[in-house]
């Protein structure tokens, strides 16, 4: 028995469709291609920015978190000693009974949760003596920010007397946040229409040596400034510039009690600080004032333990009167 051929292809036949058919098939030209790319690289480019944000935004919430949980320790130490720590020592004081160069970061470890990293410090010793650089090395999460920029490991510090030049055999951790001490009269006052500070009303809460608690702090804990930011010492930063050739003799790591700084203010460009003309509040230059790496402003921790964003723009009177305890400024609820 002979079969008739059916007249249909090898492909038609097993219902696979044929060269032609598939050089039929419609597909994208190049000039399609190039379309589609460009929308997708339009639709990236306005996602981008709204990521960053987002990233942002989250890093700055870090932040505040972290300075409630400084502000938390720092309520744990005043609850224990009946006064909140100096911002560094150089006399025998509550937490440094030797009476050596201890910071008040080291003093508040236990009440962060760092009983361990407390107990490999030496109160009796200075900062940079026996084995506290090597404490000092160990990361503290809650004394960095994280929108703080990558910058090179600190292996040296240049001298501080009586602290002389060190050199580290293992990199000491920073820390973004720092005592402010208060305000510099001779700098400050000159951008008044009178003299207001002096060295009686010019402290804020923690200072080198002091002894305070709430009922020093005769303008409200409320509105009194007790830590701020500076971030990404010792290395120095301008106008969010990193200066390679200056270096920072204070600020070394979180050990370091030569860190706190009382405000001078600054020129707007960040060259000069301190006299007439040196009103800019922050994020000019990022040694010895506040000074942050988010778009603005920076996070202030106040002695009654809340934190708050002030804008770079922030009115110069009022920030002396929030950077004092006891200045007599009058302020008002809306001016920060």
């Amino acid at each position: 028995m002979r079969f008739k051929p059916s007249g249909k292809s090898p492909e038609e036949a097993s219902g696979s469709p044929s060269w032609a058919e598939q050089a039929r098939r419609p597909g994208f030209t190049l000039i399609e291609l190039l379309v589609v790319i460009a929308i997708v690289g339009i639709l990236v480019g306005l996602l981008f920015p709204a990521l960053s944000s987002v990233r942002e935004a989250a890093r700055k919430t870090q932040c505040i978190n972290n300075l409630r949980q400084i502000g938390l320790a720092l309520s744990g130490f005043h609850s224990s000693f009946r006064v909140f720590p100096a911002s560094g020592w150089t006399t025998a004081g509550p937490g440094n009974p030797a009476g050596k160069y201890v910071s008040w970061r080291p003093l508040i470890l236990p009440y962060l949760e760092q009983e361990n990293l407390r107990s490999l410090y030496d109160v009796n010793l200075n900062w940079w003596e026996g084995t506290n650089p090597t404490a000092a090395s160990v990361p503290v999460p809650a004394f960095r920010c994280p929108s703080s920029p990558s910058v090179p490991d600190v292996l040296l510090a240049i001298a501080k007397p009586p602290r002389p030049a060190l050199t580290f055999s293992t990199p000491v951790a920073r820390t973004d946040y720092e005592a402010l001490q208060g305000v510099q009269p001779n700098s400050v006052n000159p951008n008044l229409p009178s003299a207001i500070y002096n060295p009686t009303n010019r402290f804020a809460v923690m200072h080198r040596n002091s002894r305070n608690d709430f009922a020093q702090i005769l303008d409200g804990s409320s509105n009194t400034v007790m830590v701020v930011e500076c971030s990404a010492r010792p290395s120095v930063f301008r106008m969010r510039r990193l200066q390679d050739s200056l270096n920072n003799d204070q600020g070394i790591c979180w050990a370091d009690s030569e860190g706190p700084f009382s405000f001078d203010g600054t020129t707007s460009d960040g060259s000069a600080e301190g006299g007439a003309g040196s009103m800019a509040i922050m994020n000019r230059r990022n040694d010895n004032e506040p000074y942050s790496f988010h778009a603005g402003g920076a996070n202030f921790l106040f002695a009654d333990g809340h934190v708050s964003f002030l804008s770079e723009s922030l009115d110069y009177r009022t920030a002396l009167g929030l950077f004092t305890r006891a200045g007599g400024e009058v302020l008002n609820a809306g001016d920060w």
